[in-house]
């Protein structure tokens, strides 16, 4: 496919579409079995009760990355595929998403909820192009809440109602964000307790974030909530969705965020880096890579009357850089 016109992308999306369905109904009725429902045989409960949650976890993963894969491959043959489940985690590699048409799935995203059927756990699918997420589907059955985008064709919940929920006028940011904000992060897999690590480093901004106006030498931030969700893709949903305002994170790999950048995007939202430059005040606010590992997202915003909606963004991107530490994620090998 050297060129992708709007209706390939449309016929690509009617398709997505309905794999996030079918992929988010497959975890539901693997939750539901878990719970003693559903129409499981003898063996199927005995089986259930005989393997560890975390078994099954790793089961119904596999179980649903395989599904997508063979779905795609049978319709787009041609389509490179990176999916969590088959990544190998320990390898030497570059980024992973190029120019070539590529899906890239997480059956997964937040299995620690799912061990524990806390309902913030979906299904994560985005189609790519250019390494740009073009479409992007989350599917949180437990929650009955179905994510969609298309490029040039805006962001949906549920397919009926637009992102962000808020409209006419889609508010502008705080005029002292963070102040006002719904600040969303994770504690994130890195809990080494060593000296100035990435846990230390994520506390200290988290405190920076959290307290009170001129607190912590200044930074405090007295942000209106903290959140922490377990899952990045539904951080991001819940960005474009402008039920939060600001998402700061390291360590996401591209299956966790690429559904939640193409719907983001499509909402009007920005994404930049975490990692603050050396020049936070002046520096360029540049479109983040996919991979990077570091993400830093703002909702989608209004104009005030002082202000266009991007430049309510880029003024809360500059407070949030000023008060979080920078997070050391490399890719493996590098």
């Amino acid at each position: 496919m050297s060129q992708l016109s709007q209706r390939d992308l449309n016929e690509i999306y009617a398709f997505a579409v309905n794999l996030g369905k079918e992929a988010g109904k497959m975890l539901m009725d693997a939750a539901q079995l878990r719970m003693g429902e559903g129409n499981a045989t003898r063996e199927q409960r005995g089986h259930i009760e005989k393997e560890s949650a975390v078994d099954l976890v790793t089961e119904t993963d596999e179980d649903i990355e395989a599904f997508i894969k063979k779905e795609i491959a049978k319709t787009y043959p041609s389509h490179k595929f990176v999916g969590e489940e088959t990544y190998s985690k320990g390898a030497t590699r570059d980024y992973l998403i190029d120019d070539s048409p590529t899906w890239c799935v997480d059956p997964l995203d937040g299995t620690v909820n799912y061990i524990h059927l806390f309902p913030m756990f979906c299904v994560s699918i985005a189609f790519i192009y250019e390494s740009k997420p073009l479409i992007g589907l989350i599917n949180a059955p437990f929650l009955n809440q179905f994510f969609s985008s298309c490029s040039g064709r805006g962001a949906w919940l549920n397919e009926t109602q637009a992102l962000p929920l808020i409209r006419n006028p889609i508010p502008p940011m705080p005029e002292n964000a963070p102040k006002g904000c719904v600040f969303s992060c994770e504690w994130g897999k890195d809990r080494r307790d060593i000296p100035d690590g990435n846990m230390q480093r994520k506390v200290e901004s988290f405190l920076n974030m959290a307290a009170e106006i001129g607190g912590r030498q200044g930074k405090g931030g007295m942000v209106h909530g903290v959140r922490s969700l377990g899952s990045a893709t539904l951080d991001l949903a819940y960005i474009a969705m402008g039920a939060f305002d600001i998402w700061w994170e390291g360590g996401c790999w591209e299956w966790d965020v690429a559904a939640g950048i193409a719907i983001l995007q499509e909402a009007g939202g920005l994404i930049t880096s975490a990692n603050p430059p050396e020049d936070h005040a002046t520096a360029s606010i540049e479109k983040v890579r996919l991979g990077s590992r570091l993400y830093l997202a703002i909702r989608p915003a209004g104009p005030s009357s002082t202000e266009s909606g991007r430049q309510g963004q880029e003024r809360t991107v500059r407070e949030v850089w000023r008060r979080v530490r920078n997070l050391d994620y490399s890719r493996p090998g590098t």
